[in-house]
């Protein structure tokens, strides 16, 4: 049953739309590592972990 102010379509387009984001960081911090800032592909392998973790957790909420 969903809350009066929940849409379950506009959750699960921004968690897709998260998901998107996480995939672009995680596949070009490989870039920041070879080119030698390996402290800056952290961090973008963080922030796209993240952000995965977020869309995968509302991708779920929203399909229930």
């Amino acid at each position: 049953m969903t809350s009066p102010g929940r849409d379950p379509r506009r959750e699960r387009l921004v968690a897709l739309l998260l998901l998107g984001v996480a995939v672009v960081l995680l596949i070009s911090s490989v870039t920041w590592f070879g080119s030698g800032r390996q402290l800056v592909g952290v961090g973008q392998v963080l922030v796209g972990a993240v952000l995965a973790a977020v869309g995968g957790l509302l991708y779920r909420r929203a399909t229930r």
